[in-house]
């Protein structure tokens, strides 16, 4: 089986629902993975728009994600420190999850939730570390990606 990532929440390329953007309730969507490759110790999750005008924009980012779970329940927000994982900064400032804002009439912007399988537990990171900084330590313990994603528009 190939590792994979899967939402209860909305279908690959379908429409994001407005509970989880900043016109709803801004609440990070119930994820579910099955299949890592074997020698997984962690996740790393990121999501990002890469249609944001200023370019890649990051909406949350979930490191050092136990190799045994394989969820994260709906619900996370922005700013409020959780249990069992770390977050990094996210582009609006926040630590944690901020859904999707795309500016109005700026057309579909795509979500991506790419989920990392690692080979190593933790990261060597700064405290409260950006998104790209994840990815950049993150990336020589790479051992497969699974994604899932969701388009938006105001």
């Amino acid at each position: 089986m190939a590792f994979e990532l899967t939402t209860t929440a909305f279908g690959e390329g379908d429409r994001i629902p407005v509970r989880h953007t900043c016109d709803g309730d801004d609440l990070s969507p119930a994820l579910k993975w099955a299949d890592p490759p074997a020698g997984t110790q962690s996740f790393l999750l990121i999501v990002a728009d890469p249609d944001a005008p200023g370019g890649v924009f990051h909406h949350w980012g979930v490191y050092e994600i136990p190799g045994t779970w394989r969820q994260l329940t709906e619900g996370y927000t922005a700013n409020t420190r959780q249990a069992g994982f770390r977050e990094a900064m996210n582009d609006f400032g926040n630590e944690g999850f901020n859904g999707p804002c795309p500016p109005p009439g700026h057309g579909t912007h795509h979500y991506h939730f790419r989920l990392y399988a690692l080979s190593l537990a933790t990261l060597n990171v700064p405290d409260r570390p950006s998104c790209p900084q994840l990815m950049d330590a993150a990336r020589p313990n790479v051992l497969d990606v699974a994604e899932v994603m969701g388009l938006y528009t105001r």
